[in-house]
């Protein structure tokens, strides 16, 4: 079976195993400003087109239904999704994880992000968020959530959370008690990108892989414009390549310009740098 076949067949069984649709995404523009009508629409409209370079493979769990991914100084943190089988867990950078916590069914794990001495972890439909202890991911409490969890990032310098519900939309929270703040519709060259999910903050940027492809997007959250397209293809082998073996799962490197990619069970993640495509 070729790679673009293996990969169509397993879109299709990605979507089987979230145990039903995703909503519809969102694809009417919302900017009810007219930010593309106030002179900065011709920036918003350049978009710069990366690829990533392998500086190194790493060994990742293959039976990882990857939802989340974050590295917060010395330590990985990977959130997990299925019901039955959704976790979080944390250990050294190229390691076995060296605490784990599971969630019980019904639960759907989604993105996390870490915020210092805790950690957010979102649930998919369970309306329900849960903070736990960043060292021995112990819950402390759960928190109603209105929304769909997708993705989630924390923006330190602006002291908000961002989150994704699968549309277009980013949402700004609270990341004491996840209200809302505010949101912003992403677009590129003026079109909505739809299926935002998980999610990495980066200084005033936020990365977002496009949900079931080899994208990541860079969005600048001011204004919801794309600033960068990013090809994230091609890193597993054809015989890697499993039914669900969807790409989501990127992580700043602290310090440097490196990320971790990873996928749902892919057996590797791989630390690379943005290239000129």
């Amino acid at each position: 079976m070729s790679e673009r076949m293996r990969r169509a067949a397993g879109a299709v069984l990605a979507a089987a195993l979230l145990l039903a649709s995703r909503p519809p995404a969102d694809r009417a523009p919302d900017d009810p400003a007219g930010r593309a009508m106030d002179g900065r629409q011709t920036a918003a409209h350049r978009v710069e087109h990366l690829r990533v370079k392998v500086l190194k493979p790493l060994p990742h769990d293959p039976q990882a239904f990857t939802q989340g991914l974050e590295m917060a100084g010395d330590t990985l943190y990977e959130g997990t999704g299925l019901s039955g089988r959704s976790s979080v867990r944390a250990g050294p950078l190229g390691k076995k994880p060296t605490v784990r916590a599971a969630l019980p069914a019904p639960l759907f794990g989604e993105g996390i992000t870490v915020l210092g001495r805790t950690l957010w972890q979102l649930t998919w439909r369970n309306r329900t968020a849960i903070e736990r202890d960043a060292k021995t991911l112990a819950e402390l409490r759960r928190v109603p959530y209105s929304d769909d969890g997708w993705g989630v990032c924390l923006q330190r310098a602006r002291h908000r959370l961002v989150t994704s519900d699968g549309s277009s939309r980013l949402t700004f929270r609270d990341p004491a008690t996840l209200a809302k703040t505010g949101e912003v519709t992403v677009t590129e060259k003026g079109r909505p990108v739809a299926e935002l999910n998980e999610l990495e903050c980066v200084g005033a940027t936020v990365y977002a892989n496009v949900f079931l492809t080899d994208r990541i997007v860079r969005i600048d959250p001011a204004t919801g414009a794309v600033t960068a397209s990013i090809d994230a293809s091609g890193l597993l082998r054809d015989d890697e390549l499993v039914p669900g073996s969807t790409l989501n799962g990127i992580a700043a490197v602290p310090g440097t310009d490196q990320f971790l990619i990873t996928g749902k069970f892919w057996p590797r993640m791989f630390r690379v740098v943005l290239v000129s495509a």
